[in-house]
């Protein structure tokens, strides 16, 4: 906080901060005739949304004080935008001002009794914030009398010619508001001040500072930052840097090693130098050792650079190594390259680097003709690179791609040299976007004009200048004269490879600066329903699934935090990927450490309903995660999981890869396991059986394992006579039986046994729906055995397959001969996880134990999912994760880890948290295709395991339908009316997604739901819920439209509740703001 005074002498505490949507109405309340003079017209949502950075100051009730937008280009059309600069080197004398450190000033409102003190604090704060800024100017065609607040600051631009055009051009310069530090070699007296500064530093003890001042050498020189005759700043160097060590734990290669060839002075050519011949080189790099700076200077850290490179002027790169679970990295650091560790190499730090040629920024023009022979040598041996040639063959010919799209080119230079290329195409799909993605978190999609909206085709950025990416996009878009830039990244999906067609080196430069956008839920709508009256086909009709990213004006100044620490996460489980899912989708974080140890590696290859044998709980189909930057942002390891070293804080995976971290999350979920080996008479708690498997003994756990026997029974079984013995109880039983009966193996041949009750596998939760798989599986033929439990298997011939299985059951024991063994018993722990757990010293209790907060014994490892239980000391047994969504858990992970590395989160949790159970409420939903082809849905609260007291019942209970018939639908509600399960089984396609819109709703809002039930009005709950008035209720924003209404209900308890009146208008805004999707509604004024 900083505080304000007023001519008066009344004074307030202000923070300054980046403006919000939701500022407008306080902005809004600022304006006055003096700021429309200057300024013009003023819309401020617009401003809002171009603006490259706008700043507010708010008290501590954040009442708004000031606010100032800033823009890359003048005020209105004085000159075009893409033009200004040599505009403004005609006209003024501002030969200095260029894109690269001058912004413009839009507008400037702020209460009257404390505008100057505003003004000035705000200055200060933008000069901070963006640290190659030295001018801002205000250059306007409205010719009015600045404010008295803004004479204060800016100063008249001296003209150059008499004839130019009638106009206010002023300028601010840096020098008055946040001044460069004075940057000079340190001296032992500087200790004092050094001390000063270093009270909050626990890495640098006073003895030892003495000694680094002391120990200064033409080698190891020191420097400081000094301001008001202060030293507030300390930085050591070292020319002595290990470049053999450096080169053999990180990709060095595109800056020559950090050696020096003789004769190659220019960086840009040492990007191409190989490691060949480096005995005659010499070293290339200074290194950073030590850096300390007063927090109230951090903001110009980067003043000691050009110093540095000036002290060492024939070496061309800054080096600096900072620990990876460094919670906070220095701001000197945004102006730094992080270099990846080789695959090879575990290195406990980060390496940072600044090429001496990133100081000066990079010029940015439209491409020419004449600039393709430089291109082609940039995008030499670039993955895709044929596709950006072909593309900017197009732009030269005819400004349009094939499809007739338009593409612009641009291209970035530096001394004379072309160091990288952006190709945009007019985004076709702006519609698709808006509909299918949050897009609207970032920007208001109807505040920027089609034309304005690109999409990224291409991309190509020497590694020198990746740190300069924000520049080249924030130039782009005013060249371009764009507002936002879209770039989609496919996954690489069988059958997709036709749309990965975009040259992007590297990924990494997009992911620094571009947010993410998560994909929205989509309704399903009833076409023969709604015929004329449904939403455009450009929207519903289905592309290839693609992760968005986007980039706008706005977010071009607003760099995102580094996050370095090293999160495994063990096992690609729903709350796995849920928990990535939320990191990765973080806008303001930047996750470079992120990996997925998995089995059979990163799911996605294949869709439930094509491979069938295993149910599902509809939280992640293939389209779900080919929608998110997983496969970007994550990487991949393939195998199990065999060891933990928490000394040494790596994981052991299968075949020798050792995994280092600072955040374990182990969340491998239970899989079915092997019974036993073939030969042998099986116990219940017998021990795990680890050795070979039998080819025909098929242990189904995902979707990877459910593809492959797939495969090897169409291959090695479905033609045969031979008997399928399908052992286990659950759902997954049936859906498996359903698969061999679609495949083509007859009912007679399968055999479905089910072990004695008390397995802890749900059943299929309905009566009518288990008595309907019954009659199904009696009409196909299969064999039903009950009771039985599996004591041996044998096998014959040499290849040790499988021949017969034993059981033993209440009545004579049960033999079968088999061809095929599928086995959907014994869930629990995988050995080999449980072996890591509980050889690394994890309490295990069944289950991996944790708290409240998903810790172990180790505040560095962490479990959730249906692997982990809550400690005894909680007393709740009954309440195990398994009975939880397992999106909701990980999601709930996520927001407790994230403290740790979001700067604008507490880290203390709340002090009850650690001693409350963790109770959630999003539905446990399971699903599949059970025998009779039937289509199966059951969604329910989560419960205890086991109940505690007397079964609470309800008569609530609304049956559509019959199971016979494939139309059966049974709704129940709670004591508050409220929907906590329903079950539906069809031999139709099930909408999913809708029904589970339902779980929660409170039945009046579902159109008076049980009154009609009651009077007969509701025959047919398929029917009742295809209506178009359901489709409001579907809408992924609908959750938020009640969030509303409870607020302004719960606000106006204290007053005159709220009328109908009120309420139909809340609901017509809701309705016409989401027109695009919900076009069957009538809107005010339209009947």
């Amino acid at each position: 906080m900083r505080t304000v005074t007023s001519p008066s002498g009344r004074q307030q505490a202000v923070v300054a901060r980046r403006s919000h949507s939701a500022d407008a109405r306080g902005i809004d309340g600022l304006i006055g005739p003096s700021a429309a003079a200057v300024f013009g017209r003023l819309n401020v949502i617009h401003l809002l949304e171009k603006a490259n950075l706008a700043v507010t100051l708010a008290n501590e009730r954040e009442d708004i004080l000031a606010h100032a937008s800033f823009f890359d280009h003048p005020i209105g059309d004085l000159v075009d935008q893409a033009h200004w600069e040599p505009f403004l080197h005609k006209h003024f004398g501002a030969k200095r001002c260029t894109p690269w450190n001058t912004l413009f000033l839009h507008i400037f409102l702020a209460q009257p009794d404390f505008a100057v003190s505003c003004i000035r604090e705000i200055m200060r704060a933008v000069f901070n914030a963006v640290t190659e800024l030295e001018f801002v100017c205000l250059v306007s065609p409205n010719v009015g009398r600045l404010e008295p607040a803004l004479e204060e600051v800016f100063e008249p631009l001296q003209r150059r010619t008499d004839l130019g055009p009638r106009c206010l051009a002023f300028i601010c310069c840096r020098e008055e508001h946040s001044p460069k530090l004075l940057i000079r070699p340190a001296r032992v007296e500087d200790h004092d001040d050094i001390m000063c500064i270093d009270a909050e530093m626990e890495n640098l003890r006073p003895s030892l500072l003495v000694e680094k001042l002391e120990a200064e050498d033409e080698k190891n020189p020191a420097l400081v930052c000094e301001s008001g005759g202060l030293a507030v700043g300390l930085m050591r160097l070292s020319t002595a840097v290990d470049l053999t060590r450096l080169n053999s734990d990180f990709e060095c290669d595109d800056f020559g090693g950090f050696y020096r060839r003789e004769g190659a002075r220019d960086v840009t050519r040492q990007e191409e130098t190989q490691s060949a011949g480096r005995c005659s080189e010499k070293p290339n790099a200074v290194c950073i050792q030590d850096f300390i700076i007063d927090k109230s200077y951090a903001t110009r850290s980067a003043d000691f650079i050009p110093y540095l490179f000036k002290l060492y002027p024939d070496l061309d790169f800054c080096i600096v190594s900072v620990p990876m679970s460094c919670p906070k990295l220095p701001l000197l650091l945004q102006s730094f390259l992080r270099r990846t560790s080789r695959a090879s190499s575990c290195p406990p730090q980060e390496l940072y680097v600044l090429p001496r040629a990133g100081l000066s920024g990079v010029e940015v023009r439209p491409a020419a003709a004449a600039d393709r022979p430089a291109l082609c040598d940039l995008v030499k041996g670039v993955r895709l690179s044929e596709a950006l040639l072909r593309d900017l063959d197009c732009f030269y010919e005819s400004r349009r791609d094939p499809g007739g799209a338009a593409l612009q080119a641009f291209v970035a230079q530096h001394g004379g040299q072309l160091v990288g290329t952006l190709i945009l195409r007019d985004e076709q799909d702006a519609e698709y976007i808006c509909a299918r993605y949050n897009i609207e978190n970032f920007i208001y999609f109807s505040h920027h004009r089609r034309e304005e909206l690109a999409q990224i085709r291409h991309l190509v950025l020497k590694t020198s200048f990746r740190h300069l990416a924000r520049h080249l996009f924030k130039e782009v878009l005013r060249l371009a004269r764009r507002s936002c830039l879209f770039h989609r990244m496919y996954p690489s999906i069988p059958g997709q490879e036709h749309t990965e067609n975009s040259c992007v080196h590297h990924l990494d430069v997009v992911l620094d600066c571009a947010v993410p956008v998560c994909p929205r839920r989509q309704i399903l709508y009833p076409p023969e329903q709604l015929g004329i009256n449904g939403p455009s086909r450009q929207i519903t009709e289905d592309q290839a699934p693609f992760a968005l990213s986007l980039i706008s004006r706005k977010l071009t100044l607003e760099p995102k935090v580094s996050v370095n620490a090293r999160i495994v996460v063990v096992g690609a489980s729903d709350t796995g990927l849920s928990f990535l899912e939320v990191l990765c989708l973080c806008p303001h974080l930047r996750f470079h450490s992120l990996t997925l140890v998995s089995t059979h590696g990163f799911p996605g290859n294949h869709e439930h309903d094509d491979v069938g044998f295993l149910s599902t709980c509809h939280a992640y189909s293939r389209r779900d995660l080919a929608k998110l930057p997983l496969h970007s942002c994550v990487a991949t390891v393939t195998g199990k999981m065999v060891g933990i070293n928490r000394k040494a804080k790596h994981v052991l995976v299968s075949g020798g890869v050792k995994l280092p971290y600072d955040h374990l999350v182990l969340c491998t979920g239970l899989q079915y396991q092997v019974p036993g080996p073939p030969g042998v008479d099986l116990h219940p708690n017998g021990p795990r059986y680890t050795g070979p498997v039998p080819a025909n003994l098929l242990t189904l756990n995902d979707l990877q394992d459910c593809a492959a026997a797939r495969r090897w029974l169409l291959s090695n079984f479905v033609e045969l006579e031979d008997n399928a013995v399908v052992y286990g109880d659950g759902i997954d039983v049936f859906t498996a039986t359903e698969t061999l009966l679609r495949l083509g193996v007859r009912g007679s041949r399968i055999h479905l046994v089910h072990p004695p009750p008390g397995g802890g596998v749900p059943s299929l939760g309905d009566p009518v729906v288990e008595g309907a798989v019954a009659t199904a599986l009696e009409e196909a033929e299969v064999q039903v055995h009950r009771r039985c439990l599996l004591t041996r298997m044998d096998a014959a011939g040499d290849e040790g397959l499988l021949a017969s299985v034993s059981f033993a059951s209440e009545e004579e024991p049960l033999r079968l001969q088999c061809g095929v063994f599928i086995n959907l018993s014994n869930k629990g722990v995988d050995y080999d996880a449980f072996r890591s757990i509980n050889n690394a010293f994890l309490p295990f209790d069944g289950r991996l134990v944790i708290d409240a907060t998903f810790r172990t014994c180790d505040s560095h490892v962490c479990g959730a999912g249906p692997l982990a239980k809550l400690s005894r000391r909680y007393y709740a047994d009954e309440w195990s994760y398994g009975n939880f969504n397992s999106k909701e858990v990980g999601q709930d992970l996520a927001a407790m880890l994230l403290p740790h590395f979001d700067p604008t989160l507490q880290l203390e949790a709340p002090p009850e948290r650690d001693r409350l159970v963790p109770l959630y409420k999003q539905a446990k939903i399971r699903g599949g295709k059970l025998p009779g082809g039937l289509n199966y849905l059951h969604v329910t609260k989560p419960s205890a395991t086991y109940a505690t007291g007397p079964p609470v019942t309800h008569d609530s209970g609304m049956v559509t339908g019959r199971a016979e018939t494939g139309n059966y639908f049974s709704l129940r509600l709670d004591r508050y009316d409220l929907v906590d399960e329903l079950t539906c089984l069809s031999l139709k396609p099930l909408p999913f997604s809708d029904y589970l819109c339902l779980f929660g709703k409170h039945q009046q809002l579902l159109g008076q739901l049980s009154s009609r039930y009651r009077q007969g009005l509701i025959q047919d709950l398929y029917s009742f819920f295809r209506q178009s008035w359901c489709l409001a209720i579907y809408h992924d924003r609908f959750s938020d439209f009640e969030q509303e209404l409870q607020q302004s209900s719960s606000n106006a308890e204290d007053e005159q509740p709220r009328d109908a009146g009120a309420l139909r208008s809340s609901a017509a805004r809701y309705l016409s703001y989401n027109r695009n999707l919900l076009p069957m509604f009538a809107r005010p004024g339209q009947l």
